[in-house]
């Protein structure tokens, strides 16, 4: 006679995921296992908050599951496979039935269950795209671009289209959404949720473990709960959408949020479903709530990004996190633990990490991000530092995010070029050099912006494999106009400060 069990992931918390859908009918009589699993925060060096926010997630979800009238056993355990190994026994379950995990980390402890008992993974449907079905997609294509891919997930879906064209006669609205800080800009103050008990005993049990974590536990203000997540999304429609799209890209000294969702996270651990997201944000430029801009630019982080990234992490397979293109080897440096640094811009995002795990888009790309990869900085150490101090990281979000957008280190399998920049363009985009010791329009000197002779530097260093790369070539031109003299005295400030700041 076969007996079903569900094992509910830590980050698959929806009750219509698709293993609790497929036993509804039958839930009184189904097992449910959560397993709380203490084994890898000490080899992630995981941020404090990230742990709270997963831990409390799961322990409100599982008292959701008991509400609903599921079985449910909760088990915090250091030994992930016992754990499972002993409820499998102790339930005397036949068949155990899983959505299938959006990380590739569970293969060998499936295949080893596998011999235990049927084990049946199930779609995974807290994303729009099966990665099969982002394989054959992909089949089509010499060159996989975002943009092809986005489009055809607006047409799928029926997404802001007017019949066979996009609404406004446009894919999307790139120029519009990229506003540079006026002077005084001011974001509106996000939805924040005080800790209950429950939140409340999983920071006491985070701060009690043996092991060296990253960040401060407190104060913490994420939603924990799909209720919870529910508001902060209606908060961000209501508050903070109109606008996000001309300053999305806009980096302002003591404004962490400004107009960002901050439901990535949500996303990220299924309290949140990507279809309500996109049609909550398409409903709000429909009822005129927001500009086309602004709700286009959205929809294309989930319906576009948020897809694309998912797809290439199963398509690009295994052995992607070992991609290193240029040949980067330079150790992080400290300073991106501890967030001692004189160079303001680096500051003012580990600040915000330290203090709740966030940083935006472009400050992870345009900020840490570039100068990760025009330090030279090791891919692979990057990657674990991304994916330690972030709240919403997980394996299927940064590798293709960190290898391949921000460091080039899959060389060029995602992005068309290199996202390196020097002091102008931070300058441009940010308030931050306004309070810097560095002066963001100097290439050299003791008082030049370091950005600007690493970025130099790293063209120098890289010109034959990336001179005729994608858009570089126009940069090149601009290069060849410093005389020989200029370019040595770039590489020369560029290694020095390398030498004081990055010790190899």
């Amino acid at each position: 006679m076969t007996k079903v069990g569900i094992w509910v992931l830590g980050d698959q918390l929806h009750l219509q995921q698709s293993a609790l859908a497929s036993c509804q009918a039958q839930r009184a009589g189904t097992p449910v296992l959560m397993v709380e699993s203490r084994s890898y925060s000490p080899q992630r060096h995981f941020h404090r908050q990230k742990l709270i926010l997963v831990w409390s997630a799961m322990r409100h979800f599982a008292a959701d599951l008991e509400r609903d009238g599921w079985p449910v056993t909760y088990t915090r355990t250091e030994d992930l496979r016992a754990a499972v190994e002993a409820w499998l026994d102790r339930e005397g379950i036949t068949e155990l039935q899983l959505m299938r995990p959006a990380d590739r980390g569970l293969e060998a402890l499936l295949e080893h269950l596998g011999d235990r008992c049927r084990v049946t993974v199930l779609p995974n449907n807290h994303f729009l795209w099966q990665p099969e079905e982002f394989a054959a997609w992909a089949r089509g294509y010499r060159q996989l671009r975002l943009e092809s891919f986005y489009r055809e997930g607006r047409r799928r879906w029926q997404v802001l289209m007017a019949g066979e064209h996009p609404v406004g006669d446009r894919w999307n609205f790139d120029q519009e959404n990229r506003k540079p800080p006026r002077s005084g800009l001011q974001g509106p103050v996000p939805r924040r949720f005080e800790p209950d008990a429950i939140t409340r005993q999983v920071i006491a049990d985070v701060q009690a473990l043996d092991t060296d974590l990253y960040g401060e536990a407190e104060p913490f203000h994420w939603a924990v709960t799909r209720v919870e997540a529910l508001q902060a999304l209606a908060d961000f429609i209501a508050i903070r959408l109109a606008g996000f799209g001309p300053y999305q890209d806009a980096m302002v000294t003591g404004e962490p949020t400004l107009w960002h969702s901050l439901i990535a996270p949500y996303l990220n651990l299924g309290l949140l479903d990507p279809r309500e997201v996109i049609a909550a944000v398409e409903q709000a430029w429909a009822r005129g709530d927001c500009d086309l801009p602004s709700a286009e630019g959205f929809i294309r982080q989930v319906l576009g990004w948020r897809e694309y990234t998912y797809g290439l992490y199963h398509l690009f397979g295994p052995d992607y996190i070992s991609t290193n293109h240029f040949g980067h080897r330079r150790p992080l440096p400290d300073f991106f633990w501890s967030g001692a640094t004189d160079l303001n811009c680096l500051g003012q995002c580990f600040s915000q990490l330290k203090q709740s795990g966030y940083a935006h888009h472009i400050q992870r790309l345009m900020v840490l991000g570039n100068f990760a990869l025009i330090a030279g900085l090791d891919p692979q150490a990057v990657v674990h530092w991304f994916h330690a101090t972030f709240i919403d990281a997980h394996d299927w979000v940064m590798q293709t995010n960190v290898l391949g957008m921000t460091l080039f280190a899959d060389g060029g399998r995602l992005a068309s070029k290199p996202y390196a920049a020097s002091a102008s363009y931070i300058n441009r985009m940010s308030t931050y050099c306004r309070g810097c010791r560095y002066d963001p329009k100097q290439r050299t000197g003791d008082g030049a912006c370091p950005f600007n002779s690493l970025y130099w530097d790293f063209l120098i260093r890289h010109r034959p494999s990336l001179e005729n790369q994608g858009r570089m070539a126009l940069i090149y031109r601009q290069l060849d106009r410093f005389s020989g003299a200029e370019q040595q005295a770039l590489q020369d400030r560029a290694r020095s400060w390398l030498a004081d700041h990055c010790p190899e």
